[in-house]
Formats: structure tokens, sequence, C-alpha cells
């Protein structure tokens, strides 16, 4: 990895919802409804407004992405990408590489220069975490490594175990 690309990517323990940048990616379900975890969190901190917009915006496919208003969150977008739960079924790993491509495609379409991702699928979806980490992170370098936009991306990590997880895989 160059250093170029080791310093547009960030590793931090967070609430998602109290960043301070122009994006962050809500793990969200198909209907874009809000719901439990990240989802539920976003919602519940941005404000009614955004499942107005989401109600207007419709559905998402899972490997897809939407994107919306921030409202009172900090962030001035939100990026919705619907991840796969896992079954250990063919498809699942490039539908959750889906997830990040789309959700880096939308922001750039944007002008986003900073954007954070939770830990997508990892939660009720049950992707096995250090899998799931994987797939993140070597997306997101191959995505930095052919664009300028976002200048950063952020992996926002819950706990201290996946904080450690995605440390560990970016010195890799």
């Amino acid at each position: 990895m160059t250093p170029n690309i080791t310093s547009r990517i960030v590793v931090l323990g967070s609430d998602i919802t109290k960043l301070a940048v122009d994006a962050i990616v809500n793990a969200a379900n198909n209907q874009m409804r809000g719901g439990g975890g990240v989802d539920g969190a976003v919602h519940r901190a941005a404000g009614p407004d955004l499942l107005a917009e989401c109600i207007k915006v419709g559905r998402c496919p899972t490997g897809e992405a939407r994107i919306t208003g921030g409202y009172k969150l900090l962030a001035r977008h939100v990026i919705h990408t619907v991840g796969p739960f896992h079954h250990g079924h063919p498809g699942e790993a490039e539908l959750l590489r889906s997830c990040y491509r789309e959700s880096l495609r939308l922001a750039e379409q944007a002008g986003v220069e900073t954007i954070a991702f939770p830990c997508i699928s990892t939660g009720v979806y049950e992707y096995p975490k250090d899998e799931a980490c994987d797939i993140a992170v070597s997306t997101v370098i191959e995505w930095l490594a052919m664009h300028e936009l976002p200048k950063v991306v952020t992996f926002c990590c819950f706990g201290n175990d996946d904080v450690e997880l995605y440390t560990a895989r970016l010195k890799a």
C-alpha cells in the first residue's frame, strides 16, 4: 500500500452519528425505514426528515446504495447501503464489496471529501467480522488507488475489537 493511500484511511472507535464528515454510510435495510443497530441510530440522530426522504427514495436492493440529506447530523449526507445476510452462499462477498464500491461512487458524484463507514453486515446480518473487514479494507484501498474522492475514508468501529481488527488489517 502506498503512503498516499495509507494517509487517506482512518480507523476510529466512535458513534458514527456524531462524526463531522461530509457523509456517513448507513448500514440500512431494503426498505430504508430505520431499524436496529446503526440504521436505527442514524434515523434517530438525523430526525424525522430523514425517514420522509427515504420514503420518497424508495427501496434499496442488497449491494446497492442511495444518498439522502443528513438533516440533524453533522454529516451533510447519509449514504444508505444494504449489506448481505451471511448464510455462506456464493455471491455474498461480492454483494458486500458492492456496498462499499457503490457508496464510494455516490460519494464521489456528490463531491464528498470525507466519508465514514460502519462495519457493514457484521451485526444482525451476522457476516463474520474478519471476512467483512478484509472485504471493506481491500475494496476501499482499490477505490482510493484509482480515485481522488473521497479524500479521507474513516472506518468507524463501535467496539474496540473492531478497531483492533481494522487497524491490524491496514498494517498488514
